[in-house]
């Protein structure tokens, strides 16, 4: 058994079934805003009753969010010793910051969404939504710059084999992190829109609450569409950042093994590194320098411009990073459809589209998990680019059996606590808003 293999399995569980939650709060968030602010402003007790009862299904997801992250926070310092020691100066910073800055007032104000309806001014509600929406998008911003900064390291120097901060500013906004907390928020907002907007439909194919669905689907559907379109525009400036600052990593994406003027974008295919082929490949001739570059004739470089054990793996990246594009180029053409269906009027009675909105519940939180994946996988074999390796990064002291059983252990928690997660929500959309079907 190999301790840094048995150590990032572990770790990608956590973070795995952690990032079930966090995109969900960046949508749902945005849509409560939207409807206390409806409420303020036009007085329609409607909107009320919505936004209480999606902050029911907030509160929820908030309390896994926070269960779940805590254990990634600790494997810092359990399986990752090293790691923390080396790069601890600059990776706490963030990670102290998003728990001092943006949980507590998440947290806080969350309790006065839940409690405090009755307790404070209306104005005063809307702040506390308005504060939740923030301070959910400020947690997620810190926690990208602690993982952009591992990406593409910036403002530190090199002191006695540790990492030490020079320039805050330029740690906090390397060159990865704006585009990533992009990518990222349209990504949850995506995931929590679309989550409302199946929710919605689910209430209309079954003759309930139709008034408040019609209502919770157009919001949705607007957010949806915005979102999953800007994502276009996101993902392709990501996916130049990734071939300017790690060259490598766009080369497994792509499959390109030998470095090329003209470089052709990889649809589809089966790459196998020992053979360094790609078999039932399908391309377009010089896309690839043109999208990186806007250039068709750009040189982009190719694996074997990088060690051998420098470079990452191939497969597991490629199939990810090409199911997350597939999934992006679906969610827009499920927004184009929800555009036309709003415009005509059809999207509450078109059964066809409120089935497809079900289905697609799911959908987000499979590109988010391939795409992080894809990310973290690409950058290997480095925990943080080109400055420390992985597997310098474990801890020295804890042997591989007591890290295959924590793995196993915390597997079972986390299908435990989903099965809890799954059973307490579908409670809560069975009940409804609690009006009876007065909506």
């Amino acid at each position: 058994m190999d301790v840094v293999l048995l150590s990032r399995i572990q770790f990608a569980v956590a973070a795995g079934f952690h990032f079930i939650f966090p995109p969900l709060t960046f949508g749902i968030t945005l849509v409560i805003l939207v409807l206390e602010t409806l409420y303020l402003k036009s007085d329609e007790e409607i909107y009320k009753t919505i936004s209480s009862f999606l902050i029911k299904i907030l509160g929820l997801i908030f309390a896994l969010g926070v269960a779940t992250g805590i254990v990634l926070e600790f494997s810092f310092g359990t399986n990752w010793s090293q790691y923390s020691r080396l790069v601890g100066d600059i990776f706490g910073a963030p990670l102290a910051a998003e728990g001092i800055l943006a949980f507590f007032l998440e947290s806080v104000f969350l309790g006065v969404l839940l409690f405090g309806r009755n307790r404070v001014s209306r104005k005063v509600y809307w702040l506390s939504a308005f504060l939740v929406f923030f301070g959910a998008h400020l947690s997620g911003f810190w926690i990208i710059i602690a993982n952009s900064w591992m990406q593409t390291p910036a403002g530190y120097v090199m002191e006695g084999g540790r990492a030490v901060l020079t320039d805050f500013y330029a740690a906090v906004f390397n060159p990865s992190t704006v585009i990533r907390f992009l990518h990222t928020m349209l990504a949850g907002w995506i995931t929590g829109s679309l989550f409302l907007a199946g929710l919605a439909a689910w209430y209309l194919l079954n003759k309930r609450h139709e008034a408040i669905s019609k209502i919770i689907m157009k919001i949705s559907l607007i957010i949806y569409i915005f979102a999953a379109l800007a994502q276009f525009v996101s993902g392709h400036s990501s996916s130049v950042q990734v071939t300017k600052t790690q060259p490598e990593k766009m080369a497994a994406f792509e499959a390109l093994w030998n470095t090329t003027e003209g470089a052709p974008l990889s649809l589809f295919g089966i790459p196998v590194e020992s053979e360094q082929k790609t078999y039932l490949e399908v391309s377009v001739p010089k896309l690839l320098s043109l999208l990186a570059y806007f250039d068709p004739n750009a040189k982009v470089l190719g694996l074997n411009e990088f060690k051998p054990d420098e470079r990452p793996p191939v497969l597991l990246p490629y199939l990810t990073y090409h199911v997350m594009i597939a999934l992006g180029a679906l969610f827009a053409l499920l927004a184009a459809l929800g555009a036309l269906m709003l415009v005509r009027g059809t999207a509450y009675t078109a059964r066809w589209f409120l089935i497809a909105l079900i289905a697609a519940i799911p959908l987000p939180h499979l590109a988010n998990e391939f795409g992080w994946i894809a990310a973290e996988v690409g950058r290997q074999p480095w925990a943080v680019y080109r400055v420390l390796k992985t597997a310098d990064a474990v801890s020295v002291v804890v042997p591989a059996w007591q890290v295959l059983f924590s793995l196993i252990m915390f597997s079972l928690i986390y299908v435990l606590l989903f099965i809890i997660f799954i059973a307490i929500l579908l409670k809560i959309v069975k009940k409804g808003p609690g009006t009876g079907e007065a909506y």
